[in-house]
């Protein structure tokens, strides 16, 4: 039995969509910058459709060698979304937009950083206060 037309229309496209969306899509080629890497993150939607007919007309039969008509598409739709930032053993996410949460979700992702500053802001001031007093 002969296979109908729509199963290699339907093939042809899903393996051109395989073609435009891997791996490399999502996580990009690692970037290398001295000690650092730097991975983009991308997001991807796509969308098929496909669809025939088998028709017949006054001349042509509907079990005729072209009684077929049909067509395919599909739409990749790629956003990049965050760049992964690998320094050694830290690994940090850096989103390409805001996250959609509040001030206070923005507050409390900052706070590591924000330690780390006053922190070192403290350790200078009072290294200041030391060389002051010789």
């Amino acid at each position: 039995m002969k296979e109908h037309p729509l199963n290699d229309l339907m093939s042809a496209t899903m393996e051109k969509i395989k073609a435009m969306v891997d791996v490399d899509t999502v996580v990009g080629t690692p970037i290398q910058a001295g000690e650092v890497t730097i991975l983009p993150v991308s997001r991807a939607s796509f969308g098929f459709a496909s669809g025939g007919s088998d028709f017949a007309t006054k001349n042509q039969k509907p079990a005729a060698e072209n009684s077929f008509g049909g067509g395919s598409g599909a739409g990749v739709k790629i956003d990049p979304i965050a760049f992964l930032i690998v320094r050694g053993d830290n690994v940090k996410l850096l989103p390409v937009m805001p996250a959609p949460g509040g001030a206070v979700d923005r507050a409390i992702d900052m706070v590591p950083e924000l330690v780390d500053k006053i922190t070192a802001f403290v350790e200078k001031q009072q290294e200041k206060k030391d060389n002051a007093d010789f």
